[in-house]
């Protein structure tokens, strides 16, 4: 060993506290992280909101509202992804820091968990579309959601709400095209809502790309194809150009074996560390929302999905936040 190596680094780190450090990168998340008494909160500990965010009672005066959809009536399977907010609600220790982006996500934002969308009904699954598409519509000007499902249907009228100005692009990671028709009499349901949003005009279908797509629905997919959508596992950059982009990701779009908590699970999907490189490499897009959708918890005892669920979920907020530490 280099003495004075050893000796220099027992000047400099001895006796000081986890928050020394003299990366100007890391001092800025060491202090982003620090409570007014020098201290982090404790992870296992107070009430649980999405991220350890804190919680707002309106989105008045925020960048980022996170929210939760607890509603799953449009399912074809299993049921149970109305579970899903208040179990990742329940994952801790995601971030604050993000190594990639070099980052605190919620330092650059005033961000914030603003409980669940209000439903008239547990039945309806038509007036529960209608109660997320008002709510989101009655979000502040400028405020941008991050939403946790839910099944997929859910996404539909965000889209409504977020895109009636400008169609959005978007950047769909999945197992499924969710372009189907009508099903069993109901054209609301979660495998249609990217149909439903093209044929509405909130959705430019040129400017989509889905990922992970497999299975054996794919006989359904054909107005994916037929609309122009990119059906690809590449080029989501390309595709969604510097429009308006919203992202959304069913976590039955990877493998069963780190997302088996899910309504309709497909073998063969992307493993976790490939679907986070593909979340990370969208930095600088114009993102006005996103979502993770189809947490069903019962369904996975370790409870891998909900972690797997909020640190997607993580991953949107900094891509959200945009610009890193120091930039």
């Amino acid at each position: 060993m280099d003495v004075d190596k050893l000796n220099r680094l027992r000047q400099r780190y001895t006796d000081v506290g986890a928050f020394s450090v003299d990366d100007p990168t890391l001092k800025a998340a060491a202090l982003a992280v620090q409570q007014p008494d020098g201290r982090r909160t404790f992870p296992y500990s107070g009430i649980p909101t999405f991220l350890d965010l804190p919680f707002a009672t309106s989105a008045a005066g925020l960048d980022i509202a996170l929210i939760g959809i607890p509603m799953d009536l449009g399912v074809s399977n299993r049921a149970g992804a109305r579970l899903g907010p208040r179990a990742v609600r329940n994952v801790e220790r995601i971030g604050p820091y993000h190594q990639t982006f070099r980052s605190v996500p919620k330092s650059l934002v005033k961000a914030a968990d603003i409980g669940d969308v209000p439903f008239r009904s547990r039945y309806s699954l038509e007036q529960s579309l209608e109660d997320i598409e008002s709510f989101y519509n009655e979000l502040p000007a400028g405020v941008r959601p991050l939403s946790v499902g839910g099944d997929h249907s859910v996404t539909y009228p965000i889209l409504k709400a977020l895109g009636k100005t400008e169609p959005l692009g978007l950047v769909h990671i999945d197992a499924h095209c969710d372009t189907m028709g009508a099903y069993d009499g109901s054209k609301f349901h979660h495998g249609g809502p990217f149909r439903l949003a093209v044929l509405d005009g909130v959705l430019d279908p040129e400017r989509t790309i889905q990922i992970g797509i497999r299975g054996s629905s794919s006989m359904f997919w054909e107005f994916s194809h037929a609309s122009g959508m990119t059906v690809v596992a590449e080029l989501a950059r390309k595709v969604v150009g510097s429009g308006p982009t919203y992202i959304t990701v069913d976590v039955d779009g990877f493998d069963p074996a780190y997302a088996p908590g899910t309504g309709t699970p497909e073998v063969g999907g992307l493993e976790a560390r490939e679907g986070l490189a593909l979340l990370r490499a969208l930095g600088g897009l114009n993102i006005v929302g996103a979502d993770v959708v189809e947490v069903a918890p019962q369904y996975d005892p370790t409870t891998n999905t909900s972690q797997l669920a909020a640190q997607i979920l993580f991953e949107e907020l900094a891509l959200m936040a945009g610009r890193p530490l120091g930039g």
